[in-house]
């Protein structure tokens, strides 16, 4: 696919979705099932954003009832027939797991006088085991998207060829099953394979919205599993943390990356009652300025605030000038507590923090739930845990106490858990 898109001053080249992948093949396959064609070597598709591409086709070939295919037979013949074809997935510049893999569709001519098209997943294509999720429960984990192209795409072709019989649809991906373990898809409840997805029909390269979306999907699923209360980190360190520290083993996390600001928003949507953030000092002092996009080439402040804050707890000159010259956040609490970089013990940190490190702390959290209670407003209470890998916990917010009972009540009535 030759599109592209320029971003951090790169050129980088688009891709289509598992979607759009998908409905291609079906479209191909439909094409022999009917007999509009002997061979198949690529196809046209329109996807839902308005772009018209043309597809490549791997691996065409009749399965059984369909060997005549010649000029229309298959039409006649109304039942039986069939075909598969598969396209190869081609994500652009995007780093997808699923790049390079093959997608295949399977369409069979069900003949009868109920002109349905009936669409399910085959190998490799995951299935649903939990509520929340955009398909039902129990269903391939084709989302509606994708679904509208395939039969959009199959209902055309069959118009074409004059056929109006009842049509079934199997998409499968073989390398799905292995490549599953590399997604979401096991924390979803979305077994044995991976899901077909896309609303655009085309990758974008580095799709920071697909990683949100992902994330709102995990948001999705715990409301509909009776969730009341939110527990988010940005990554696997907030988990164990947790899991250690303040024995909410049994409690599921929702993993939000950088984005803190949009998990807030979708909580804020789904109506939770509370939401309990817990981060690495590195990502919660940004949120003390304000910052609620924690990656790096959105704002890196992390010095800056905790020195402000240190200041303003009474820090001397000297002290100010040397957290701006630290490296880690790590760094920066062992000169809060007094100590010399190269005296920390190889990582063990000081057994008692100072008064200063105390206030500074506090202060930081103050802004913290300022700024969180500022992003949610006032119908929902949120609140924050923040440590360091070296020195433990930090401390936390005013509410945060009170969120960590309301999560464990909610493990303890089976809600949400890992």
């Amino acid at each position: 696919m030759e599109d592209y898109v320029m971003k951090d001053h790169k050129k980088l080249r688009r891709g289509y979705t598992t979607g759009t992948c998908a409905a291609a093949a079906a479209r191909a396959a439909a094409v022999l099932a009917t007999g509009l064609a002997r061979r198949v070597e690529q196809v046209e598709i329109a996807t839902p954003g308005g772009a018209v591409l043309t597809i490549p086709i791997e691996e065409g070939r009749l399965t059984a009832g369909g060997s005549t295919a010649d000029g229309g037979s298959c039409v006649e013949k109304g039942s039986g027939a069939g075909a598969v074809c598969a396209v190869r997935k081609d994500s652009g510049d995007d780093p997808d797991v699923t790049d390079g893999v093959l997608v295949y569709a399977r369409v069979e001519l069900t003949g009868g006088d109920d002109d349905r098209i009936l669409i399910d997943g085959g190998p490799g294509v995951g299935r649903v085991t939990k509520p929340g999720l955009a398909c039902a429960v129990g269903q391939a984990a084709i989302n509606p998207t994708p679904r509208r192209m395939i039969e959009e795409e199959v209902r055309r072709t069959a118009a074409e060829a004059g056929y109006e019989g009842g049509i079934f649809v199997e998409i499968s991906i073989p390398a799905g099953t292995d490549l599953a373990r590399k997604t979401y898809n096991p924390r979803l409840g979305i077994e044995g394979g991976i899901s077909v997805l896309g609303t655009s029909g085309i990758v974008e390269p580095m799709s920071e919205q697909a990683l949100i979306d992902t994330i709102k999907v995990e948001m999705n699923m715990q409301k509909a599993a009776g969730a009341e209360y939110l527990l988010i980190t940005p990554g696997n360190y907030g988990e164990t943390f947790l899991r250690e520290s303040m024995s909410l083993g049994s409690i599921y996390t929702v993993k939000c990356s950088n984005f803190l600001g949009e998990a807030l928003d979708h909580a804020v949507e789904l109506g939770f009652h509370g939401v309990l953030l817990t981060a690495h000092i590195g990502k919660l002092v940004k949120v003390a300025g304000g910052i609620m996009n924690t990656h790096s080439k959105y704002g890196d402040a992390r010095l800056e605030i905790l020195a402000a804050h240190a200041a303003r707890m009474g820090a001397e000159r000297e002290i100010v000038e040397r957290l701006f010259s630290c490296v880690t956040t790590d760094d920066a609490i062992a000169v809060l507590d007094g100590e010399a970089r190269e005296e920390t013990d190889g990582g063990g940190g000081t057994e008692r923090p100072s008064m200063l490190r105390i206030k500074t702390m506090a202060s930081i959290l103050e802004k913290v739930e300022y700024h969180i209670g500022q992003r949610v407003g006032d119908g929902m209470a949120a609140g924050a845990v923040m440590f360091s890998n070296r020195y433990g916990l930090l401390g936390q917010t005013s509410r945060a106490s009170c969120l960590v009972e309301k999560l464990r009540q909610d493990g303890a009535e089976g809600k949400p858990r890992t």
